[in-house]
């Protein structure tokens, strides 16, 4: 699979096209970023397809998370497979199915070349942290009631609840074994890492669950310093957990593992807000999601909370439309869409977006790693965030 080229039109830094590959050598000191961190939140760019390292990294990866499902028990490794795009329904090979960005598995693979050793040491990481996240995407499809998800069937609606409940045990399950099999010093402390991320992971879905039941306006309502931390939580902790298992596994020092950590978190959080706007704004043929699909299940996503903490004219509007007892139809939607932007929502999601690459590359920037994996790993940055805005 050859991936499209990705193409900048802003002058923040050249085009990074290199694939090659794992990097053997010694970590070299970054001494210059090649991204401009006072960029605008709208900023121009054109990307014309996912990073080359995607697809390079997923192929590295690929045949040991094969090997990792084919240890369950066929039924359950059979909904695995349909979970990761591999197959339909029955294990017939779906070749035109989606398999995901692989974001996770690709931070684990360039943290361990940035950290100088080969991305083949992080492949254990990788495996798991992508194990995890197919694990934690089906026991939210159940809990949040999706029916669909990459433009199919979510596992549940295909195999029923119960199945699905127990495909995402077996994923859960086989991503610990496989850390724990992990040769040298480092398995025990990536068992122990991951272990902890799945504590906040936990953490951040019981908030986000705990947030439908709160009201729209008020002291009680939903801030977005509260969002902040549930997304860090929710989708941070494994993403930083990706990068931090990569250069753990790699050899690094504490502090280059947690410097990766800490700009997977902040990852995390610019990609939530980002998703955030797709649910809204989103072009149901790239992200194959419904049009205003989370205005119409009342989400508190990070544009409605900033929008309704403005208190404008427009903020008064949004509540009163999302307290109302009748389910939002197409027009209703529309216009709540229109209220959001016009009381700043969609402006201030931009920007928190923006302000968390930002803090992604400072992190990046304070140790000593080497240039090319970075650029890798900030292509990655730039493609998540202006992949749709």
């Amino acid at each position: 699979m050859t991936p499209a080229a990705v193409t900048r039109t802003t002058g923040t830094g050249g085009t990074h096209e290199g694939t090659g590959g794992a990097h053997d050598g010694p970590a070299r000191t970054r001494t210059s970023g090649s991204r401009d961190a006072t960029a605008p939140a709208d900023a121009t760019a054109s990307i014309t397809g996912p990073p080359a390292s995607l697809a390079r990294c997923r192929s590295l990866v690929r045949p040991a998370l094969a090997d990792a499902v084919g240890r369950l028990h066929p039924w359950p490794g059979e909904m695995a497979a349909f979970s990761l795009g591999w197959s339909d329904t029955g294990g017939t090979p779906a070749p035109g199915a989606s398999e995901g960005k692989g974001i996770r598995q690709a931070l684990a693979v360039l943290a361990a070349e940035a950290s100088g050793a080969p991305g083949r040491s992080a492949v254990p990481g990788a495996v798991a942290v992508e194990l995890v996240h197919a694990f934690s995407l089906l026991h939210d499809d159940i809990m949040d009631g999706d029916e669909t998800r990459r433009q199919r069937q979510t596992v549940w609606k295909a195999y029923g609840t119960g199945p699905a409940v127990l495909a995402g045990d077996g994923l859960l399950a086989i991503a610990m074994e496989t850390l724990a099999e992990t040769p040298g010093a480092g398995g025990g402390a990536a068992v122990l890492r991951l272990s902890g991320t799945l504590t906040l992971l936990v953490r951040g879905q019981a908030e986000d669950l705990l947030f439908a039941d709160r009201p729209w306006t008020g002291p009680d309502a939903v801030r977005t310093d509260a969002y902040r931390t549930m997304a860090e939580h929710k989708t941070g902790s494994l993403l930083g957990c990706a990068a931090a298992l990569g250069a753990l596994l790699g050899g690094a020092p504490d502090r280059t593992v947690a410097a990766l950590d800490r700009a997977g978190r902040h990852l995390g959080v610019a990609f939530q807000a980002v998703d955030d706007l797709l649910g809204i704004w989103g072009d149901p043929a790239r992200t194959g999601k419904p049009v205003h699909g989370d205005l119409r299940q009342r989400k508190k996503t990070y544009p409605v909370i900033a929008a309704l903490a403005s208190e404008g004219p427009a903020a008064r509007e949004l509540a009163a439309l999302l307290s109302s007892p009748y389910p939002p139809g197409d027009a209703t939607a529309a216009r709540a869409a229109d209220l959001i932007e016009a009381a700043g929502g969609r402006t201030a999601t931009l920007t928190e977006a923006h302000q968390h690459l930002d803090a992604a590359r400072a992190c990046l920037r304070g140790v000593a790693l080497a240039p090319d994996a970075v650029d890798e790993i900030e292509e990655l940055l730039d493609y998540l965030a202006l992949r749709t805005v």
